[in-house]
């Protein structure tokens, strides 16, 4: 298991407790590691600094008990922020209807970038329905490499109000 994802659960049910979602968890640096925890509010509100800090205390705590790191580990959390990534599969369902752009790991068409918009997300098939150029594609969830929303005025217009 790689070790974002044994970070991943073992943070969550304690986020997910307190009302909070893990987006995505990275790892950056050498010999000290910076923790990366990208969280949103359960409830799609905003977050605010007081959220990020309950988490930071949390995860800091969580991650002192299991010791994953032999040495210092910085710890930044952030909210996915409106452009944020689309990581998750329910993350393309959520988000139908918006811009985004994705990469994919081999070529489609002869091409590995995208830019257009989320149509849908079929779960019997785990694939993206996705228009672009006017163009409409089918993209297996497997076959994304990175993805994000792309910032516009619709995206502006939705975002939870602090």
């Amino acid at each position: 298991m790689e070790i974002c994802d044994k970070l991943t659960e073992m943070l969550a049910p304690s986020l997910t407790d307190l009302g909070y979602e893990i987006v995505r968890i990275s790892l950056q640096g050498g010999d000290v590691k910076t923790v990366q925890i990208m969280a949103e509010r359960e409830d799609r509100s905003a977050m605010t600094l007081a959220d990020c800090e309950k988490i930071s205390r949390t995860a800091s705590a969580l991650l002192d008990v299991e010791d994953i790191f032999q040495n210092k580990y910085m710890l930044e959390i952030s909210s996915p922020g409106v452009d944020r990534p689309l990581v998750r599969e329910a993350d393309y369902s959520r988000f139908a209807g918006f811009d985004a752009k994705i990469e994919t790991l081999h070529d489609i068409n002869g091409r590995k970038r995208f830019k257009g918009k989320i149509l849908s997300y079929d779960e019997s098939t785990h694939t993206v329905h996705f228009s672009f150029e006017d163009q409409q594609l089918e993209i297996a969830f497997s076959e994304i490499s990175k993805a994000k929303l792309l910032l516009t005025d619709t995206i502006m217009q939705k975002q939870p109000k602090k």
